[in-house]
């Protein structure tokens, strides 16, 4: 088993029904983080939760929560995020363009791992000059808003992009990639340099959650 590959199944695809037992059950199915979509309907045209849903998870697991805010003025509630408990706030280079550095510095001053982040469409140049200040890069593999949409193949130049350019620092940062996500794709992911991927209905959706999640960490 490959443990340095990360799985973090998104609990939007999850049934918010039944919160508590779905979180748990990815935990005990060996995921490697949570992740939370945060969607205000402004940044991407649908809204999903916020805060509260952050800290209400947070009291269920100690698995480590990754909040992807897909949010406009994501410096606003940096603040509010960490306190709700996450441990890693990734924001979007859409949303905060020339504040993206700022905004990264706020959230690691709040105690919380920090990631930029750029949609399919987004050159990685834009975010060259602030990787450095990350300690993990989300490729989006769609375009944000909606779960359950298909792997944009021609993604896969762009982790390769990124990756050099993390291997440049000589930094321990992360990168992450979702959208899509499935065993029969993961493993060209992980060739071009992903180490944490983020898996929706490929994991909730699954008959064997277990066996998914297996099935992507170690796609080859």
């Amino acid at each position: 088993m490959n443990r340095d590959i990360w799985v973090a199944p998104s609990v939007l695809s999850a049934n918010f029904t039944r919160m508590e037992q779905e979180v748990r059950s990815i935990q005990t199915a060996g995921a490697d983080l949570a992740h939370l979509d945060v969607m205000d309907g402004v940044f991407v045209p649908n809204i999903t939760f916020g805060i509260k849903m952050v800290a209400d998870i947070r009291k269920i697991t100690d698995m480590p929560l990754d909040a992807h805010l897909m949010i406009v003025h994501p410096e606003r509630y940096v603040e509010q995020f960490a306190k709700a408990g996450a441990d890693y706030i990734t924001v979007h280079y859409e949303a905060c363009e020339e504040n993206l550095i700022p905004t990264l510095q706020k959230i690691k001053a709040c105690g919380v791992k920090a990631g930029a982040v750029i949609n399919p469409d987004t050159p990685v140049e834009k975010i060259a000059n602030a990787i450095e200040c990350c300690d993990m890069v989300l490729l989006m593999s769609v375009f944000p808003g909606f779960g359950g949409q298909s792997f944009i193949e021609s993604v896969l130049p762009k982790v390769e992009e990124t990756k050099k350019l993390i291997m440049q620092t000589g930094k321990d940062i992360r990168l992450e990639i979702d959208g899509g996500i499935t065993p029969a794709n993961a493993g060209r992911v992980i060739s071009a340099g992903a180490d944490v991927l983020v898996a929706g209905s490929a994991v909730f959706g699954a008959p064997d959650r277990i066996e998914a999640i297996r099935l992507i960490r170690n796609a080859k």
